[in-house]
């Protein structure tokens, strides 16, 4: 097996909007932002990931940070596959003689169109790949979740990621009905930098918007255990002087409302859609919640309010999706919902 080893190799990438993991040998071997930096003059790629990050919003004219995501799909083709190829070689650290073969299967949205899906494809290909899979973000988060998806159980999973928001029924090894929108973790920084402008006069960047969604994040304004007020840096717009604010969960829960009440739409929209025999399965077994969003805190029991379901957050909800990829990938040759 080792010999084998040494010519093929086998990847799982959770190709996010946000973040990029790679899972080799069942193990998460990079986990990085996924963002590009590149020189203007040259068209070299100067950094990719966690270094690139650091550049974001700190650029000279002659250095462009890109985020090759948007939504979920790839918008800058040329950016993602320099990507791709800079994140495998964060694996590939060792110099070997002979380029080993690769396997690779990409998770891709729910939503997502035939077009998009051949940009996932041939970026894939052209870092190397050469035989690639792709699997449904919400399949590849149940997979990762534990559950058996290829019960006649029904299963409701709802992926909150960088770009979109995936919530799916799952049964029998495929997805029943979907609904994908394109309010997610993007959405509620966007929605932080906006209020921060409107109530508090102060311009703040993605990067600290970011920071505040961590740090004080909320979808209820009554916390059983609330965060401490938060320090947030930025540029007075009244002065153009920077200046400290202190912002709390109570304010952050209201600027990010709206946001959430669409994806409570979107959820409530999908079990409309769901055939009876499975929503009489999902009663039982309630609402899974996975990807970074879940992490905002009270949005599991917002949504139990809104649905009156049980609602499941995953253990480690950043990492599910790209969990059930690397099973997926080990099981690429007998499971029926990969695209090949």
């Amino acid at each position: 097996m080792g010999f084998f080893n040494f010519f093929s190799q086998e990847i799982a990438i959770d190709l996010g909007t946000a973040n990029t993991l790679i899972i080799h040998n069942d193990k998460v071997v990079v986990d990085e932002p996924s963002i590009v930096a590149i020189d203007r003059v040259t068209a070299k790629v100067i950094a990719v990931g966690k270094r690139a990050q650091q550049m974001h919003g700190k650029t000279h004219e002659n250095i462009k940070t890109i985020r090759p995501l948007k939504d979920g799909v790839i918008a800058d083709f040329h950016a993602a596959e320099h990507m791709i190829r800079g994140m495998i070689k964060m694996i590939n650290e060792k110099k070997r003689l002979i380029q080993p073969s690769m396997r690779m299967v990409v998770c891709i949205p729910s939503g997502i169109t035939e077009v998009e899906k051949r940009a996932v494809r041939d970026s894939a290909e052209h870092a190397g790949a050469k035989e690639v899979y792709l699997i449904h973000e919400p399949m590849a988060a149940a997979i990762g979740i534990g559950i058996d998806v290829e019960e006649p159980m029904g299963n409701m999973i709802i992926d909150i990621g960088g770009g979109t928001s995936e919530i799916a029924v799952i049964a029998l090894g495929g997805i029943v009905c979907d609904k994908s929108i394109r309010v997610a973790g993007d959405e509620f920084t966007s929605d932080i930098e906006d209020y921060m402008r409107r109530q508090h006069n102060i311009l703040v960047g993605d990067r600290t918007a970011e920071q505040i969604k961590i740090a004080v994040g909320s979808a209820i304004v009554d916390l059983e255990d609330p965060p401490e007020d938060f320090a947030v840096h930025g540029r007075d717009l009244m002065t153009g002087i920077p200046k400290e604010i202190m912002v709390s969960h109570v304010e952050i829960a209201h600027s990010l409302d709206k946001s959430i009440s669409k994806i409570e739409e979107a959820i409530l929209s999908a079990l409309e859609m769901t055939p009876p025999e499975l929503s009489a399965d999902i009663y039982k077994t309630g609402i899974y919640l996975a990807g970074g969003g879940a992490m905002l805190r009270g949005l599991d029991k917002r949504i139990e309010q809104k649905t009156k379901l049980p609602v499941h957050v995953a253990e480690d909800p950043l990492r599910a999706v790209a969990r059930g990829t690397g099973i997926a990938l080990k099981n690429a040759d007998r499971l029926p919902f990969l695209i090949r």
